[in-house]
């Protein structure tokens, strides 16, 4: 009898650090979890200096408030040969439905290398085997590591160093609202998604570019 409760107790005792681990088992994995956390509760994002493809310099927030767009955020380096090809890809395929649906004035795609070594430069060509229109899909970098890091933690992007130079990283895209809140995490295999929810969250924000719309 003793051990039958011992066995029940041990049972109920893992069943209670699963419930805890996996937000009462609505989640099984972190990259479900990253995705759920943010969907119930937006995150304020911290600020950090971009280095724009363009050669320029803007910091992020002032960069989202001044365009006044839903932004789409992913990850990238250019480099990968992988992953980021494929988010490219469906960034091209975004690009062009924006402009079929008329959204560019109020989405836009942002393209953020975490690679220390990726120079403006570097970000303008790869921008440009991307056919990027820079009115609507842009690249940046984050200079300073501090800054680079504190991003990463905050959109929950892990980055682990790999052989020949490379770099293991998870994937997806960031709907984030224009006063710098990530809104809603959607997975990379996903892209459908994408369109639907940023063009829900301009309508209830009330997302608009000041001056001229893009085209």
């Amino acid at each position: 009898m003793k051990s039958l409760v011992s066995i029940v107790l041990v049972c109920v005792l893992g069943l209670g650090a699963i419930y805890a681990q996996t937000d009462g088992f609505s989640v099984v994995t972190t990259e479900s979890a990253r995705r759920l956390s943010v969907a119930s509760h937006p995150r304020q994002l911290p600020d950090a200096l971009l280095q724009m493809a363009s050669g320029g310099q803007d910091t992020l927030l002032h960069a989202l408030r001044s365009d006044g767009r839903i932004t789409v955020v992913n990850f990238i380096y250019t480099r990968c040969l992988s992953i980021c090809l494929a988010m490219g890809s469906e960034y091209q395929q975004m690009q062009a439905a924006l402009r079929a649906k008329g959204l560019a004035g109020r989405i836009r795609l942002l393209s953020i290398s975490f690679d220390p070594a990726d120079t403006p430069g570097q970000l303008e060509r790869y921008a440009q085997g991307m056919h990027a229109d820079p009115g609507i899909w842009q690249f940046a970098a984050v200079p300073q590591a501090a800054q680079r890091r504190a991003l990463l933690d905050a959109f929950g992007i892990v980055v682990v160093p790999a052989p020949l130079g490379q770099f293991v990283h998870n994937a997806a895209y960031h709907i984030v609202t224009a006063d710098g809140r990530l809104a809603r995490v959607i997975d990379y295999s996903e892209p459908h998604s994408v369109l639907d929810f940023a063009a829900d969250q301009a309508r209830r924000k009330s997302a608009f570019i000041p001056g001229a719309g893009h085209s």
